[in-house]
């Protein structure tokens, strides 16, 4: 298997986006938003105007047409207008109003608009979302990226269209929205927090991870991942747990782990065959290392999850 494999790509894909809904929203005068379901991943493109993200931290982001935020998992934060306002703050129990041709009005109706979003929240299938969630950034902003911004306006046509395989195409465009974020962060050398974006970004680390994703069944340990890094073994341990979070070996058992998942949840897939394709010898030893991993055995774990 070639090297070239994109761990990114991996990621979004085992992620199992799906739309929960996409909004065009238009804005004006005062008006707040508050987000706090850390269960939905936020994402929002600004076609006109201005407007600025409050974080829980204090951190004040200001927002421009053809800026883009994506936020995976943020446990709160609010999308605010420009002006300091004391207006009710609304949240997904409390929506703003819908107008005649479908849009959200935020703000004083009367007010003509200052302020054109598309903003929309998607879930997380995977039965690993906690671990792949915690290798991504919590924020990601992208300045003034027209793709970006088209691709989120084809998500709210495809969103409210009835054509056929239509949860499919939805599911392909918000990957594609995904990763052309996450890889515009990567790209930027902009990732705030450790995780996968940072080590990509790191062209030593990348060709480790690289070869991990691409050969998850080898017989990984530090030194051979090191030597893939060109890295002595200590400086690439230190360096791979600063910038992604995990030590390189704790890294390989998440990700062998969040492989056989999704490989127990294929109909055809033999316990023997599992176990090879995540690296373990046997199906036993697979068995031991899942169930401790997981908290479930194997056989178990795919009723659980389809009763879930």
């Amino acid at each position: 298997m070639s090297d070239s494999i994109d761990p990114l790509a991996e990621v979004v894909t085992l992620l199992q986006p799906a739309a929960r809904y996409t909004k065009y929203v238009q804005a004006a005068g005062g008006w707040r938003v508050r987000r706090s379901r850390s269960d939905l991943a936020f994402y929002c493109t600004v076609i006109e105007g201005s407007c600025r993200i409050l974080r829980d931290d204090g951190e004040d982001i200001v927002l421009a047409a053809g800026d883009f935020v994506l936020a995976p998992a943020l446990e709160g934060f609010t999308l605010s207008s420009m002006q300091d306002s004391d207006t009710a703050l609304l949240d997904e129990d409390n929506p703003p109003p819908r107008l005649p041709d479908g849009r959200y009005h935020l703000g004083p109706l009367e007010l003509a608009p200052e302020v054109q979003l598309v903003v929309g929240h998607c879930v997380f299938d995977s039965p690993d979302t906690p671990l792949l969630l915690s290798l991504l950034p919590d924020l990601v902003v992208v300045r003034a990226h027209a793709r970006l911004s088209t691709l989120a306006q084809l998500v709210g046509e495809e969103f409210r269209a009835t054509r056929p395989a239509r949860e499919m195409v939805l599911a392909r465009l918000l990957e594609v929205v995904l990763i052309e974020a996450l890889r515009s962060t990567s790209q930027a050398g902009s990732a705030p927090t450790p995780g996968l974006l940072r080590g990509l970004a790191d062209t030593r680390l990348a060709q480790a991870i690289r070869a991990l994703h691409a050969r998850p069944a080898e017989n990984w340990n530090v030194p051979m991942l090191a030597r893939e890094a060109a890295l002595s073994r200590s400086s690439f341990f230190e360096r791979f747990r600063r910038e992604v979070g995990l030590a390189p070996m704790e890294y390989l058992l998440a990700w062998r782990m969040a492989l056989a998942k999704r490989l127990l949840l294929r109909a055809d897939a033999g316990m023997t065959e599992v176990a090879q394709q995540v690296g373990y010898s046997s199906a036993s030893t697979f068995s031991v290392a899942f169930t401790r991993h997981v908290g479930v055995p194997p056989s178990q774990f795919t009723p659980a999850r389809q009763a879930a």
